[in-house]
């Protein structure tokens, strides 16, 4: 460890400066010679280097949701070419040039961390060797020696044999008590960490051999860190234990707010972002624009969660735009509930009332008796075209037929009933 921490000994100066500040701050506050002054001086430095590498942790973000969508294209490209490495490669890059992913971005946080957490453990070091380094004087290196949290020296390790210990000026029996503390909260917020991204923020569509790489890790991770632990001094841990709750911390916020497609941790978002939406009538801040931009943009290609999500809300009497932006649909009406607070829902649909036994049995016959009357009145109306000022046609005499003895169709359709023959006329 000695070997890797001197070659990172260039970051040495800046990392024992920043420590320096904060510890003149904080000295000035606990007092220069108490842990809590260099223990704080510490956690500060970490959440200024978290800081400074929120631009990678959001490249890391993407680059592991862009490898779990490549993960079906990678594994046909396994099988097809399973014999020829060469050109499995080839195809490999070929993919990874033409999505603009690259695999190395997932780790950029932890590589562009670990000169400054080597650095760190040489400045500790150093002072637990009682050398100084980078701008820690003398005087600093003395205050930094009796320096105690929880009882525990800040430059002893779990390792440290029991004269060594009583030389920074504590015991055995408390330097192993709070360095186990900090090895196991460290090595638990590490496997919750990596847990939480595997039950929450994992697409389960889609089944790959990147979910089952992730769920190793979740166990080889907390048991290298408790491994690891015992060797590092109190100093380190502390800055470490700082790094895991900050991660763990961190990926809450990002599951909460930018989950991952497919995933559990995107059904609880969608439906409070659909309680927000329809409470507002409007989606709000860039956030909520881009998430629902995006599943505009999908499609006919949105899973589950997303097109629960667009049906609640055509429900609701809104509609999702392309540009992210939720409007009234013009479908919507507008109700007013008993306090008179408008609520904007969707048109109800009107239900044919139902009809008793004897309407529908009667409903033929009055539909034909209605053809009828419609027939009869059109007849009786193509027989009076005539001017209205005509004379009115004389009455017949009694006996004799009326016009030439011929009788109308209409009067002869009027009559009811089976009609008598006529007599034979008498001589």
């Amino acid at each position: 460890m000695d070997t890797i921490a001197s070659i990172f000994s260039f970051i040495t100066t800046p990392v024992s400066w920043v420590i320096v500040q904060f510890h003149s701050v904080y000295g000035a506050i606990f007092g220069p010679d108490t842990g809590w002054a260099w223990g704080l001086s510490i956690v500060s430095l970490v959440i200024l280097i978290r800081i400074c590498l929120i631009p990678l942790f959001v490249k890391q973000i993407k680059a592991t949701r862009a490898m779990q969508t490549l993960q079906p294209e990678m594994k046909k490209i396994q099988e097809r070419y399973k014999n020829d490495k060469q050109r499995q490669s080839e195809e490999m890059m070929k993919l990874y040039k033409e999505t603009g992913t690259n695999p190395l971005s997932s780790c950029l946080p932890i590589l562009a961390q670990s000169p400054f957490f080597f650095a760190l453990y040489h400045v500790l070091n150093s002072i637990a060797s009682n050398d100084t380094i980078g701008v820690i004087n003398n005087r600093l290196l003395e205050s930094a020696q009796k320096a105690h949290i929880f009882g525990a020296p800040l430059a002893a390790k779990f390792t440290d044999s029991e004269s060594k210990v009583q030389a920074l000026g504590s015991s055995i029996t408390d330097v192993r008590v709070v360095t186990a503390i900090m090895i196991v909260l460290m090595s638990f917020s590490q496997f919750y960490t990596q847990r939480q991204l595997m039950t929450k923020n994992v697409d389960t569509t889609v089944k790959t051999p990147f979910m089952q790489q992730q769920k190793m890790l979740m166990y080889v991770f907390p048991v290298m860190f408790a491994v690891f632990g015992i060797n590092f001094p109190v100093g380190v841990l502390v800055y470490w234990l700082t790094t895991n709750v900050w991660t763990m911390g961190q990926q809450m916020y990002v599951i909460r707010n930018n989950p991952t497609p497919g995933s559990k941790a995107q059904a609880s978002y969608l439906e409070r972002l659909h309680k927000r939406v329809t409470q507002h009538g409007r989606t709000r801040g860039r956030g909520e624009k881009a998430i629902v931009k995006a599943i505009v943009a999908k499609g006919r290609d949105r899973n589950e969660y997303e097109r629960k999500f667009i049906n609640g809300l055509t429900k609701a009497g809104l509609a999702a735009q392309a540009d992210g932006n939720v409007v009234k649909s013009e479908a919507s009406t507008l109700v007013e509930t008993e306090d008179g607070t408008p609520v904007t829902a969707a048109p109800k649909r009107q239900q044919p009332k139902r009809q008793s036994k004897s309407q529908r049995q009667s409903g033929p016959a009055q539909a034909g008796a209605k053809a009828a009357g419609e027939t009869a009145a059109k007849t009786s109306l193509s027989k009076s075209d005539g001017p209205q000022d005509a004379k009115p046609a004389p009455k017949p005499a009694a006996g004799k037929p009326a016009s030439g003895g011929t009788r109308s169709k209409a009067q002869s359709g009027q009559r009811k009933g089976p009609q008598r023959p006529k007599s034979p006329s008498k001589k």
